[in-house]
Order: structure tokens, then sequence, then C-alpha cells
């Protein structure tokens, strides 16, 4: 998808044609690369002229291979990128739903001459391939895959949109109707794309090759499929019985996580329902009906919105000129739990230096390399890492009990508990040890980074980099700028956060930064109602019409009860009582309480445990009205509006749109709410609370309330 949300110019991706001799005296292969002139760093995306002269050259080789001048067609792009979808910068002037609906039907009328080509026909992926690129794919007889390609999705359904150029058709056909379901909807709600491997272990790819002479074997595997000497199987299709009861199933979820919240979800399931008994033509023909509708909803624009601000985030707001970050080639952490595992294999893995975890007593520090070498085993063991790359990750990561072990390191990260004079007396210690040139970073979810770093005989060269867990999913970190904070420090951490292949946004040293003083706000509210006699299964469905992740309750078992209690009292104490107390969540914490929700079924809300209930009963301090769902909705959108309100005024961040980055990177806000601020915009929270709306106009091209 295109990283733009207005109309401009389209930058037309061609389809450029040449002859390959196959090896073997096979024939000779029509090769197609789809290359919008441009350097890797602009992504080669399919607007209308693009796939017009598409089928223009798909259409000439289509008579070739009638005349007998060619035995295959193949398709591929230029270094990076086989194709990243349609360009979503051209929605946006889609002259109305029949502009729309031929949109669709021009799509489908360039793949389907892959599909009707007379010859074999390859795609040849070298790079990303997503929505209609990954479409582009599919629509081929076959597939080959570079190793390391790492972005292979059907996004469309976390984009308000469906699989509309073959996907909801040709997958399920492909992988099985169960299968299908996990790359058309759930991996899209966790925005979590397929990498060569599992992709090809999944049946979307048929063969993975080398990157290193990638297009020359992909040529050579072609040659053997046109020769017979490589046979591909495909699966048989899904019984009746199989299919339907896979579809019902995943209603059922679907109902219980979005509760219709939108559609794009749904549309893609009946799709997919359709497709067993459909035919071709039919089924592509449901898809441009559904895309039609789709694309002229205020859940399209919103979600251009927000899938603009996140491809804009890798050029970070704020961020200060890279030639002033220091160079990192050796990096330290301060503890040795599951944070600081979870850290030490990221920056191992992804910055390629040594890495060394410090604790206090050799058994925390066996426990911190027992859960990396956990980690390096799961991944070995589906396939995500070679033996010989997880030797290497395992060689770089040391534990170790003597600080002085920090001298030689560029960067030491702390991350131990969240007790502000602790962070402060590792950071006294470091100083004595670590050279002067080193950077401070504290993973701090919420403290004062100036307080850390204010006894320091140098402040200036500590930073914030705040993580998220699970570290190696989360693709956000909020890179806080404290008080003393050089730019050098900031630039640094930038830079590793780039290298770590992380959305930085750069946050002031304010109580929870972004994200956790929303979504700690957020909680607090829930439990807030619960403890004025709102039932906590109410309270708890309160959110479902905004479809994020996972309710309140559950999210508190993610953390766990005493982290929410701690983060929410903090806030509290620095904010005021716009952060409620909460002598419930007390109580389950003082009796050791960790789980808050029973076991669930696959893909379900977790029921909550009747026993947390009672505790709110009978610890209840104040007596007031029981809220509906809806009630609670509109309290925790109230509050969250005053917070935002508070927040630009504070100064944390330059703008708007970060909060919105950050609320969809870090908190899982839905790319169909189009961030958390044109939400508020859209449906008129900002001007009734605020008197304003919080986005100027047209930024995030969504109407206002009403």
């Amino acid at each position: 998808m295109s990283t733009e949300t207005t109309a401009r110019p389209e930058r037309v991706s061609h389809a450029l044609a040449r002859d390959v001799a196959l090896p073997g005296g096979a024939g000779t292969l029509a090769l197609v690369t789809i290359d919008n002139g441009l350097d890797h760093t602009k992504p080669t995306t399919l607007g209308p002229l693009g796939m017009a002269e598409l089928t223009a050259t798909l259409t000439a080789q289509q008579a070739r291979a009638a005349a007998g001048e060619i035995v295959a067609v193949a398709v591929t792009g230029k270094p990076y990128y086989l194709a990243a979808g349609a360009d979503l910068t051209q929605i946006g002037s889609v002259p109305g739903r029949e502009g729309a609906l031929q949109l669709g039907q021009n799509g489908h009328r360039a793949y389907e001459l892959l599909h009707t080509m007379g010859v074999p026909t390859f795609a040849f992926v070298n790079g990303v391939a997503l929505g209609g690129g990954m479409e582009l794919a599919l629509n081929c007889d076959y597939r080959t895959v570079a190793s390391d390609v790492r972005a292979l999705a059907l996004p469309e359904t976390g984009l308000g949109l469906v699989p509309g150029w073959g996907g909801a058709y040709i997958v399920p056909r492909l992988v099985g109707v169960e299968k299908a379901l996990d790359v058309i909807l759930t991996r899209p709600a966790a925005n979590k794309p397929f990498a060569a491997v599992e992709a090809t272990t999944l049946g979307l790819m048929d063969v993975v090759l080398d990157p290193a002479d990638f297009l020359e074997e992909s040529i050579r595997w072609a040659a053997r499929v046109v020769s017979g000497e490589v046979v591909v199987e495909r699966r048989e299709l899904d019984s009746a019985e199989v299919w339907d009861g896979v579809v019902a199933a995943a209603r059922q979820r679907l109902d219980a996580v979005i509760n219709r919240s939108r559609p794009a979800p749904y549309r893609a399931l009946d799709l997919v329902a359709a497709a067993r008994t459909a035919s071709r033509e039919e089924a592509f023909a449901a898809e441009d009906e559904a895309l039609a509708d789709l694309i002229m909803s205020d859940e399209m624009r919103a979600s251009v919105y927000a899938f603009g601000l996140v491809s804009g985030g890798k050029k970070p707001v704020g961020a200060p000129d890279r030639s002033l970050a220091q160079p990192v080639t050796r990096v330290g952490i301060v503890g040795a739990g599951l944070m600081a595992a979870q850290i030490a294999m990221l920056f191992a893995q992804r910055l390629g230096v040594p890495v060394v975890m410090r604790d206090l007593d050799q058994e925390r520090v066996d426990k911190g390399l027992a859960a990396v070498r956990s980690s390096v085993d799961r991944l070995t063991s589906t396939g995500r890492m070679s033996e010989s790359a997880a030797s290497r990750l395992l060689g770089s990561i040391q534990g170790t009990t003597d600080l002085a072990e920090f001298a030689t390191c560029d960067l030491v990260i702390e991350a131990v508990t969240e007790i502000l004079d602790l962070k402060k007396r590792v950071f006294a210690e470091l100083e004595t040890v670590i050279s002067p040139t080193a950077i401070l970073a504290t993973n701090t979810s919420a403290l004062s980074v100036s307080a850390m770093a204010a006894d320091l005989q140098h402040p200036e060269r500590v930073v914030g980099l705040h993580f998220f867990n699970p570290v190696a999913a989360m693709p956000l970190v909020e890179v806080v700028q404290a008080e003393h904070t050089s730019l050098e420090a900031l630039a640094t951490g930038f830079a590793v956060a780039a290298k770590l292949r992380k959305t930085a946004v750069l946050v002031a040293d304010r109580p929870g930064f972004v994200v956790n003083r929303l979504l700690v706000l957020l909680l607090g509210v829930i439990v807030d109602a619960v403890e004025k006699g709102t039932p906590v299964e109410v309270a708890d469905r309160a959110l479902r019409p905004l479809g994020l992740p996972m309710p309140p309750f559950e999210l508190f078992d993610l953390v766990g009860p005493a982290v929410g209690l701690h983060v929410l009292t903090s806030l509290r104490e620095e904010l005021g009582d716009r952060f409620p107390r909460s002598p419930g969540l007390e109580k389950l914490v003082a009796e050791g309480t960790t789980v808050v929700l029973p076991a669930r079924a696959k893909g379900l809300p977790k029921p909550v445990d009747p026993a947390i209930q009672a505790v709110f009963d009978s610890s209840r301090e104040t007596t007031g009205t029981p809220l509906d769902q809806a009630g609670v909705l509109d309290s925790v959108l109230t509050a969250l509006t005053v917070e935002v309100g508070h927040m630009l005024e504070e100064g944390v961040v330059a703008t708007p749109q970060q909060i919105d980055l950050c609320m969809i990177l870090g908190a899982g806000w839905g790319f169909h709410l189009g961030g958390l601020t044109p939400y508020l915009d859209r449906t008129g929270y900002s001007e009734r609370v605020l008197g304003r709306r919080i986005l100027p106009d047209g930024v995030a091209n969504v109407p206002a309330a009403g």
C-alpha cells in the first residue's frame, strides 16, 4: 500500500517485458518486471495507469503464447519489491461507487490473464508482496520466493477492505479454508505478515530460493517445471462440512471480538464462505461488489489515514540529524528478567553486536540466558531461523554479575523493576564504570527519566527507550527526551530504533508518555465503573464497538494486575484524580491474584471469573449509578478526549498525529478507526469536550460528527 493519504499524480509502475532463454532448451520465457522507476525507498504500487499497462503487456504475451513464441510467462519486481499493493493515494479520488467497482474489475481483468495465459505462469517474488501485490503472485500458476523476504500478506481487512483481486477465492484453494482465514482475517488484525519460509510452509509460495542469485535460480526452477521435471502438487478442496464448520466458527469469533464494529472482516468472511461453490467468475464479481462498497466507507478513509501514519512513521518527527548518533558496537543490559532477555535478543539479532546482560546473582543471570535460548529454540523449530544463525545469536549474548563488563559498552539499557530509587542507584553505579562517550538508556514505562538522571555527573547522556511487550513483535519505541538529554544521546536512540526495525516516536518526559498514559486511563475508567456498581462483565464488554485487540480485563491479565495498579497509582500521584483509585484492584493485588480471567476457547474473549466480581463487590467504598455498556464507553471516550487535550497542551508530542501513531502501534488501536484523534473528531467528542476538533481540517479525510 502507498505511504501517502491524499491524492497525487500516480507513480506509474511499468510492466517491462523481455525474453529469457530457459536452460536445457526448454524454450523462451517472457519475464515481466514491475518497476516504478524509483529507488528502493519508494515502494512499487499498482494504480489505474500501471494496471492498464500491465494488462496491455500481459495481453501481448498471451498472443505470443498462442503463436508458440513463448512457453512460459513470469512476473517479478524491482529490488526489494514485487508490489506493495494498490495505490491508496488514488482511492480518495475514485469517482463514486461505479469508479470503485471499475477499480476492482480492472485488477481482475489484468490478473485473469495470468490464469488464462495458455502457458505456465510464474511469480518470482523477490521482495515485498502485500495486498494486490500478493494477489498478483497468487493468480500465477507457480511462485518462487527469496528467503530474505519478510513481508508477504493480504492486509486488506485491517485497512477496511477485502482481498479484492482474487485472494478470497484463491487462498482457500491453496492452503485450505482454516489457514486461509488466518491469512485473510487473523494476520491483518495483528499486523503480522509472513516471512518467506512461513509462507512456503503454509502453501502460499512453492519454493524458497537464495536471494544472492534468486532470479537465475527462479528461471532454472521454472525450466524444470515447464519440462515436467518438477511437479507441484495442489491440495484437494476442503469438504463442504469442513468449509462450513470453519466459516461458522470464524463468524462466531468475529461476533465475539469485533461485534460488527466494522464491516470489512465480515465481507471477507462472506466471500470465503461462498468461494467453495462459486465459479471463478462469480467469486471475482462478488469481490468487485464488496470492494466497491467498502472503498466508499468511512472505515476506508480512516484506514488510509492510519496506514499513512504508520508508513510515514519511518521518518520520525523531531529526530535529530542522524550524523549526531554515536556508533554502537557493544550493548549492555542491566537486569536479566523477561523484558531484559527480550531486549537482549532483539539487539543481538538486529544490530548484530555483542550483548551482555548483568544481574545481581548467577541464578538470575542463568534464567535470563535460558529465556533467550528458549526463544531461539522456538525460532529454529518453526524454521524461522537456521541452526547456524541460532548459534551465532546465542554466542553473541553473554551473562554476568560483574558491573565492570559494561566498561566497553557504547550503550547500556536498564531494564530493572519500575522503582525510581532503584533505577537511580543503577545509573549511579553505571556512571562509575562506563566510558565517557557511552549512552545510558532506560526502558521505563512511566517513570520520569529526568528524575532518574538528576543526580548524575552527566545527565545529558541519558535517554528513554520504552519498548513494549512482547519486544520482538511490538513495532513501537517511545524515545523519551529528558530535561538534559543531549542531541547526541537522542540521535543515538533514534538510530538504534531504526536498526531494530522499530518505529520511533519522540515523546516528552511526562508521566506515562503516550501509550501508557492513555491505556492506563482507559483501564482506570473501566475499573472505576465497576467500583461504582457496574457489573464486571458489562464494563469488560463496553469497548467492543471499538474492535480493540482485547477487552480491558484481558489486558489486565497481559500486563499483570500488580503492574496495572502500580502504573495507575503512579499516574494518579503525578496527574491527579483523572486517574481513579481502585480499592477492588488494590485488594486483588494484595491477595496475590495474578490472573483475573479463566481459560478461554481459542479465538474467543475470556469470560470474567465470578470471583473477581465478588472482590469488587466486597471492597466497594462508595456507591454510584451502575452504567450500561454505552455509558461505560461514553465515560472512556470522554476521559480520553480530556487527556489528549492535556497532552497536547503539555507538548508530550509535537502533533496529534503522533498520538495516533503511538496508539496504533503501541496499543493496537485499529486502522479502521483511523487513529484515536480522528475518531474523537468524527464521533463529536472533540467538539463536545474540548470545544474544537483536534486534527486540522482535511488531515485525516474523515467527516465531522453528524
